[in-house]
């Protein structure tokens, strides 16, 4: 028996584990009992970790290969699978997406570790889009069947200009090096489970053969499925804790919501598989080679 205690957060989605010291090499029944909790509470919560960036990639490697820190964002110094989630780069995770959907194979599941914590505010959201696809009325749960969407690091941020300082530039400079689009299924089937989700989010800009205008209807339409609060984890982030969400199948949000105070998360992320539709059809590249960033996960 693998002793992990699963205590749920929320109805659909999250929960705390217990029972299990992270930071030490696991045992198989350990990682499969990990693996099981991750298919079904979509986002697992580690408190007391004493983990540094070491001990988080040799965790995480219990689930797969990992990738790099990120497709054009610089990795924290001497860790080049460790991206600095921190407050001093920016704060541009405060809106909802599923982490580097604009590649072909997106990760497949991603880590964060508390470094810094600000004394209020500063929490992570955590949505399932499988509970969102279950939410579709008939008629819109086979529409969304149908669909496939673009998605692409290259898109507006309805910034006006003039908020726009020499620093935000220089970091929209860099997340756009390389620009990369490619199209995914918007009902994405997981690999494991089966269970179907709204692959979407921030990155997904256009549906297939129709309009920007038309694309962003239908889209605004699907995401507030996903969003609805009975379908929100919301995280409050301790000294010492790391979360394991799974990236096929749930969005997540930074709230900007603790000013000016430093925060910092290290985030290490798994290599994927290709998305794969409801015929079996599987995401294509438009532009962007990313295969410096990850190998795909068989």
């Amino acid at each position: 028996m693998s002793g992990i205690e699963i205590h749920k957060v929320t109805a659909h989605i999250g929960a705390h584990v217990f029972g299990v010291d992270i930071s030490k090499p696991l045992h198989e029944e350990q990682v499969a009992a990990l693996r099981e909790a991750l298919n079904v509470h979509k986002a697992l919560v580690f408190d007391d970790v004493n983990l540094d960036d070491e001990g988080q990639q040799a965790f995480v490697r219990h689930f797969g290969e990992l990738t790099t820190a990120h497709p054009t964002v610089p990795a924290a110094d001497g860790a080049p699978h460790v991206l600095p989630v921190d407050s001093e780069r920016g704060r541009a995770a405060n809106h909802w997406h599923t982490d580097v959907t604009f590649v072909l194979n997106p990760p497949q599941a991603s880590t964060l570790r508390s470094i810094t914590i600000p004394p209020y505010g500063g929490e992570t959201l955590i949505a399932s889009s499988a509970a969102a696809y279950r939410d579709l009325p008939e008629s819109l749960r086979a529409l969304a069947d149908t669909l496939w969407a673009e998605h692409t690091n290259d898109y507006d941020y309805a910034v006006p200009e003039e908020a726009v300082d020499e620093e935000h530039a220089r970091q929209r400079a860099q997340f756009t090096s390389i620009k990369y689009r490619t199209v995914h299924p918007v009902v994405r089937v997981h690999p494991l489970t089966g269970e179907r989700g709204l692959f979407i989010g921030g990155f997904a800009q256009r549906i297939a053969g129709l309009s920007v205008g038309e694309s962003r209807k239908i889209l605004d339409l699907l995401q507030a499925y996903v969003t609805r609060p009975e379908n929100v984890l919301r995280h409050r982030w301790s000294p010492n804790q790391l979360v394991l969400f799974d990236n096929r199948i749930t969005q997540h949000y930074a709230i900007d919501n603790y000013d000016n105070l430093p925060r910092r998360l290290n985030r290490v992320t798994i290599a994927g598989d290709i998305p794969v539709g409801i015929e079996g059809k599987e995401s294509y590249s438009i532009e962007g080679d990313a295969s410096h960033y990850t190998p795909v996960a068989a």
